[in-house]
């Protein structure tokens, strides 16, 4: 059941509001209520209050939304937060350093899926033993030869040391 709720004099639009109950909320999402109340309590919605009732308009569940796809994508929530919230500035920033992180993370991804994928060609029954490439970039490796080196040796992207 949604519920409606008359606007106040004064408020930008005199028009009937829909909300929506936590559990309507949470039904609509696929979450969890106990995750909405930690969104709330972490400040990223402000549902209103009807009868002690904690009640969602559609501006709320659209941050639900943003924040939901947003995890989902494995973005942080104070990434999150700092999208709904902050002054344009400082959230184009976040966002940025976000992307630049993402960007890390796929150069790191790129080069384990390379690894693994020359461990898996290898006709021998122990890499780390009988493989002759292998043990080559392992031995540079323990001669003191960083990882960002040998991926740059071996034409794969370069991860960042972190």
């Amino acid at each position: 059941m949604i519920s409606t709720l008359a606007l106040q004099a004064g408020l930008k639009s005199n028009e009937v509001m829909e909300l929506m109950t936590i559990g309507e909320a949470a039904q609509t999402l696929g979450l969890n209520t106990s995750a909405l109340r930690y969104y709330e309590d972490r400040g990223l919605v402000t549902p209103e209050r009807c009868a002690g009732k904690r009640m969602y308009s559609r501006e709320q569940l659209r941050r639900l939304a943003l924040i939901q796809v947003m995890q989902r994508l494995g973005i942080r929530l104070d990434a999150a937060s700092a999208v709904l919230d902050d002054p344009s500035d400082r959230w184009r920033d976040v966002v940025r350093e976000q992307i630049v992180a993402i960007e890390e993370l796929i150069v790191r991804a790129i080069g384990a899926r390379d690894f693994l994928e020359h461990a898996l060609a290898c006709p021998a029954d122990h890499p780390v033993e009988e493989c002759p490439h292998m043990i080559e970039v392992l031995d540079k490796r323990l001669d003191g030869v960083s990882i960002e080196e040998i991926a740059a040796e071996q034409g794969q992207p370069v991860p960042s040391a972190s």
